[in-house]
């Protein structure tokens, strides 16, 4: 009789998962983007498997497409997740008319005066990831100039650019290293020649590491990165690459954005400059399953583990010990608010560096 009671819910919570669905909709620029859309989908299919739920993904091709394709996900699902600035007015709009659905904003700031019980957005401190980036490339480059490729300059993009001037400025600084910045923009998130025509620009130009926060136009840039150094090297291999950048201190760069691509080029791409996506859409279906749902807005950054840098598996070897160690004291510092790092141009314009001492 027990076993019988204990099957019987078993069952039940069986079947009662299986109607919990989740659905994401998509930005244009897409699964298979490597980065944004791939890093929340990732989370979503994390958390849908450990509790059995069901998940799928709606496409959106243009920005018409996302109040139709919103709404027919809130027709069918629990969960409903929106992925990206661009899609935080059709969200909202959405969201209003379906209160008994749960909604999930990935890189969406509520609209001022607008709240939403049924409405959670995450958003992330891309400036913090972007200091990484920078720092690791003014200690980098052997010609003494780096190049930043974003997408369309909305904030986000703006904020991985402002942290990843402030970065190469503290290196600077404290290093007493002339580092030389290039900036250009594709205005676009999706086409990867637009990245890598651009990237190709400025290696060009001098530079010899690019930071790529330009969506799936960065893939274009990982490529850009990856023929330039082949053709110096010689050989696409990684104990090639790494042999010739630590006999020769030099080589041609790129590095990755939103999530970990070192694998997309390794020995290529330098680092990443990694936001917390997946942990945040994994919360956001474990919170909305668990009954814990709360509406809202959550900024993550170095302190709550929503910002930071990959773990340079394949390129780690490559950069000084000492510059490893810095990092580490300074995201310290960062945690500890003794270092802020500047999240506007204005705030960017104003930085100064503060004395900082290492303790070794």
């Amino acid at each position: 009789m027990k076993r019988l009671i204990v099957l019987s819910l078993l069952i039940a919570l069986s079947v009662f998962a299986m109607a919990f669905k989740v659905i994401m909709v998509t930005d244009v620029g897409g699964l298979g983007d490597k980065s944004f859309n791939d890093g929340t989908w990732e989370g979503i299919v994390k958390a849908a498997k450990e509790i059995g739920a069901e998940y799928k993904v709606i496409q959106s091709y243009e920005q018409a497409d996302y109040i139709p394709n919103l709404t027919r996900a809130a027709q069918e699902a629990d969960v409903v997740f929106a992925v990206g600035f661009m899609m935080t007015d059709a969200l909202f709009k959405v969201a209003k008319q379906f209160p008994n659905v749960y909604f999930v904003g990935i890189d969406i700031v509520p609209p001022e005066g607008t709240s939403l019980p049924n409405v959670l957005c995450f958003v992330f401190k891309e400036e913090h990831a972007g200091f990484y980036a920078g720092y690791i490339a003014a200690a980098m480059t052997s010609t003494g100039k780096i190049g930043f490729v974003g997408g369309i300059p909305i904030p986000p993009v703006e904020r991985f650019r402002y942290g990843y001037e402030a970065g190469a400025k503290i290196y600077s600084t404290l290093h007493k290293k002339k580092v030389d910045i290039l900036r250009g923009y594709t205005n676009d998130f999706e086409d990867p020649k637009k990245g890598k025509d651009l990237t190709m620009a400025q290696y060009a130009q001098g530079a010899d590491i690019v930071f790529l926060a330009a969506g799936a136009c960065g893939n274009g840039g990982i490529e850009a990165a990856r023929e330039k150094m082949v053709a110096l090297v010689g050989s696409d291999k990684l104990v090639d690459i790494i042999d010739y950048v630590m006999k020769n201190n030099k080589g041609f760069f790129a590095i990755g954005v939103d999530v970990d691509q070192d694998y997309m080029a390794p020995g290529v791409v330098l680092c990443s400059a990694m936001k917390g996506i997946s942990m945040a859409s994994y919360y956001g279906v474990k919170s909305a399953w668990e009954g814990t749902f709360e509406g809202g807005l959550k900024v993550l950054g170095v302190k709550e583990d929503g910002a930071g840098v990959s773990p340079m598996k394949y390129t780690k070897g490559m950069i000084p010990n000492r510059i490893i160690a810095e990092l580490e004291y300074l995201t310290k510092l960062i945690k500890d608010g003794k270092l802020v790092i500047p999240d506007t141009e204005d705030a960017l314009k104003a930085f100064q560096v503060p004395a900082i001492n290492f303790p070794f």
